[in-house]
C-alpha cells in the first residue's frame, strides 16, 4: 500500500496548532483517501452537495493538489478513522496594498455530533497558521449573521458586507 500523499506538506501547519486538539483528534492536510473517511459527509453538515463519486472527488483533488505551491490548503480533523472537521484557506495574491497576499478561509465545518468541543476554534487557528506560513498578511472569511459571535471569539472582527451574483446554467 502506498503512503498517503497530502494536498500540501504538513510542515506548513504549525506544531502548536496541531498539538492543541483534544486527545484522540488529529489535524492534517487533506488526502485522497479522505473520501472513504467521510470528508464529503462532514461537508454535508455545512451545506448541500451533489453526490460526488470517488472519481469526481479524485479529479477535483488532482486539480487542487500543488504540493504546497497554492492556492489551495485544505485541512481535516480526523478521529478514529473518520473525518469530523474540514476547513480551507485559499490564497490570493494581489497587486494592491504593496502586492499583499490574503488567505480566504472557506468550508469550515465540524460534524454535528462533534460540535461543542472547540474543534472549530482549533481548525481556525490551524488555518491561520498555514496562511501565515505561506506568506499571507491576513485571513478573511464570510459567515452567516448567526455565526458572527463564534468568529469574534476566534479573533475575527466584522469588516464589510458580502455581495454575490449567481450564474444560472
Amino acid at each position: 500500500m502506498s503512503t498517503p500523499s497530502p494536498i500540501f506538506p504538513a510542515s506548513l501547519l504549525s506544531s502548536d496548532a496541531a498539538a492543541a486538539l483534544p486527545d484522540g483528534y488529529t489535524i492534517r492536510p487533506l488526502e485522497k483517501g479522505d473520501y472513504a473517511k467521510g470528508f464529503l459527509e462532514c461537508l454535508r453538515d455545512l451545506t448541500w452537495m451533489d453526490n460526488l463519486t470517488e472519481q469526481e472527488f479524485n479529479e477535483r483533488y488532482d486539480e487542487m493538489d500543488t504540493q504546497g505551491k497554492g492556492p489551495y490548503y485544505y485541512l481535516v480533523i480526523e478521529r478514529e478513522g473518520r473525518i469530523v472537521g474540514t476547513g480551507a484557506v485559499i490564497v490570493e495574491k494581489k497587486f494592491i496594498q504593496n502586492r499583499t497576499t490574503v488567505g480566504h478561509i472557506e468550508e469550515i465545518c465540524i460534524s454535528k455530533d462533534q460540535q461543542g468541543k472547540k474543534l472549530g476554534f482549533h481548525m481556525l487557528n490551524a488555518l491561520n497558521s498555514v496562511a501565515k506560513n505561506v506568506g499571507c498578511r491576513k485571513t478573511i472569511l464570510n459567515c452567516s449573521e448567526h455565526n458572527i459571535k463564534f468568529y469574534e471569539k476566534c479573533g475575527f472582527e466584522v469588516s464589510s458586507t458580502e455581495m454575490k451574483r449567481e450564474f444560472k446554467e
